[in-house]
């Protein structure tokens, strides 16, 4: 086992396109690490280049504090487990989880004993005769796991492993995997753009955007503390409502969100004491879903007039979006109908007609299209970010 280490690490491909800019990021032996982002955000480059299988345009990668910019692959002890499994249909089970040690002339008791101990670590031991064809999915991701941990190399890598399961089965595989890099121990680079994957897998998260690493964390504190306005808008969901607001400091300090003055918790203002020298000037106000509440019964809390524009029922929740008089910011991280954005001045905007808040309601509350309504906000838990810089305002 290893520490895997980027340290400005850049790639610069043929056409001159770079996909990876100075990334630094230093894995401890044994982490679970995520790198998430969009597509095209340069995480499987990242991998990649970890693999040997991407060439190093600057910078160095270690593992195990050995620089193997110009290491061979199958030096580099790795197990990689790839996207759509890469299992060989000609060969058993077994065979393929065999097939590493097999390639390394391990001997054949070894090789005996460790397809063993894979296939009962991950219930496939019933299998081991059949051909990858007679499987289920879920069944051949387990398959290329065991091919990978059969060999206890330094380092797993994986390159969005549960991608072509069903949800259902995603969620099974999720919680096996964790398990099992628990139980091992080994140090784990896992790439997914599903931001569900990473908050529910990671001992960390890095974020990535545009080949730029944004921010890297444990998932809760991600969450909680965005550094940045990519982050916030990529991390929950649904993701947070980001709304342009005009600030007030006059002793206490408020926020106007169209028309309907919030006045900020002190909870908030620890977080975010900067709010104040903002006085008379817009941010970007960002409100979770899960801080929305039906008004009815929260005279607790300030509220916000809002028209109901869809509801989706999830049975042990509602999704509730909202028309509200403020200008809804699009994050880098939101995807941006330009159809409906190309009126507006400002790109990353989108206003008009189309909801621009979402909640997370009980399932009992009861909500008519084109009511309006009372939203309740639960001020403790704002966040304020700068328009210009898109940086938090602490």
């Amino acid at each position: 086992m290893a520490d895997v280490a980027f340290n400005e690490v850049d790639k610069i491909y043929d056409n001159g396109v770079q996909a990876v800019f100075g990334l630094t990021l230093d894995i401890p032996d044994g982490e679970f690490l995520v790198l998430v982002g969009p597509s095209g955000c340069g995480k499987t480059t990242a991998l990649r280049m970890v693999a040997g299988l991407e060439d190093i345009s600057d910078g160095t990668v270690s593992i195990g504090g050995r620089v193997v910019n110009d290491v061979s692959p199958k030096e580099r002890d790795i197990a990689m487990v790839f996207q759509n499994y890469a299992l060989y249909p000609h060969l058993s089970v077994g065979e393929n989880i065999a097939f590493g040690l097999r390639l390394r002339k391990t001997e054949k008791s070894i090789i005996n004993e460790r397809v063993a101990w894979a296939a009962k670590m991950l219930d496939l031991t019933p299998y081991l005769d059949r051909r990858p064809k007679e499987l289920s999915g879920g069944q051949r991701q387990r398959v290329a796991m065991g091919r990978a941990i059969v060999r206890q190399p330094q380092v797993f890598l994986m390159d969005e492993p549960l991608s072509n399961l069903d949800a259902k089965l995603r969620v099974q595989m999720r919680a096996d995997i964790a398990k099992l890099q628990g139980e091992l121990g080994i140090t784990t680079v896992y790439v997914t753009h599903d931001q569900i994957e990473a908050m529910t897998m990671g001992h960390r998260v890095a974020v990535m955007s545009k080949g730029v690493l944004q921010q890297v964390d444990a998932p809760q504190r991600l969450y909680d503390r965005p550094e940045n306005l990519f982050v916030a808008g990529f991390i929950g969901t649904p993701p947070m409502n980001l709304l342009e607001g005009t600030v007030a400091a006059n002793g206490s300090v408020s926020v106007d969100l169209g028309g309907h003055s919030l006045a900020i918790s002190d909870e908030a203002m620890k977080q975010y004491p900067r709010v104040r020298e903002y006085d008379g000037r817009n941010v970007i106000v960002g409100l979770r879903p899960g801080d929305l509440h039906p008004a009815q019964g929260r005279d607790d809390l300030p509220q916000i007039q809002a028209r109901v524009e869809l509801v989706e029922s999830l049975g042990g929740e509602s999704m509730a979006y909202f028309k509200v008089d403020a200008r809804q910011i699009k994050s880098e991280a939101h995807a941006v109908d330009e159809s409906l954005a190309a009126a507006d001045e400002h790109a990353e905007s989108v206003v008009g007609s189309r909801p621009n808040l979402v909640a997370s309601f009980p399932p009992h509350v009861q909500l008519r299209l084109g009511d309006e309504v009372g939203v309740a906000v639960d001020t403790r838990n704002l966040h304020f970010f700068d328009e210009a810089s898109g940086a938090p305002l602490r």
